[in-house]
């Protein structure tokens, strides 16, 4: 009997000990994104929102961001405007809250607080990058790599996270997305590597 009800105080403190844990995280969440609510993008980001109410912009809020995903477009050669204006269609099922064109200049098509449609069941709680490429090998221009690895060191600056909360598409549904940089892992490292220092230098 003894051992019975010591095994029952262990599951409630158990319980309770989860529940404070979840509802900790909320609180945080609920936070973080209410500043993200009032962070306004540096000069070099060109705010272009896709329509609230389209399938590609359902207005649901973040529950909170807890890494930053890099995609890459998938069409080779088209550039940060056509893909910012196929999301802005009331067919489209898919976006993503920056658009990194192959000139390095970046489009901002959802509000940081708000879900993008990009990552599966990592919506909820990411902020999504999609990358355009020249070719179909997927790697990024000097350009546009340049870009990126500015726009994730301030966005690990206003969400104040660490660099190694930087992932692929890849590493949420094994996905080969970004392409080049799944198939060549040195280049994700040095990516990373240098979203770190670009970070540390804020």
């Amino acid at each position: 009997m003894q051992r019975i009800r010591a095994i029952r105080r262990g599951l409630t403190l158990l319980l309770l000990l989860t529940a404070i844990f979840f509802v900790g995280k909320l609180l945080f969440g609920n936070e973080q994104i209410e500043q993200l609510k009032d962070e306004q993008p540096p000069r070099w980001v060109e705010k272009q929102y896709i329509t609230a109410g389209y399938p590609s912009r359902p207005g649901r809020e973040l529950q909170a961001v807890n890494d930053i995903v890099i995609h890459y477009v998938g069409n080779a050669s088209s550039t940060a405007q056509q893909n910012r204006d196929y999301f802005d269609t009331p067919t489209t099922k898919v976006s993503a809250h920056f658009i990194i064109g192959l000139q390095g200049e970046i489009i901002q098509a959802l509000p940081l607080h708000e879900m993008s449609v990009a990552t599966n069941w990592r919506n909820r709680d990411t902020i999504s990058i999609e990358v355009t490429h020249p070719d179909a090998s997927g790697q990024f221009t000097e350009a546009s790599y340049d870009a990126l690895v500015r726009l994730t060191a301030w966005l690990l600056h206003v969400t104040d996270l660490p660099a190694d909360n930087v992932i692929r598409h890849y590493d949420v549904t094994g996905k080969l997305c970004p392409l080049y940089y799944v198939e060549n892992e040195d280049a994700w490292l040095a990516l990373k590597e240098d979203i770190a220092d670009a970070h540390a230098s804020i």
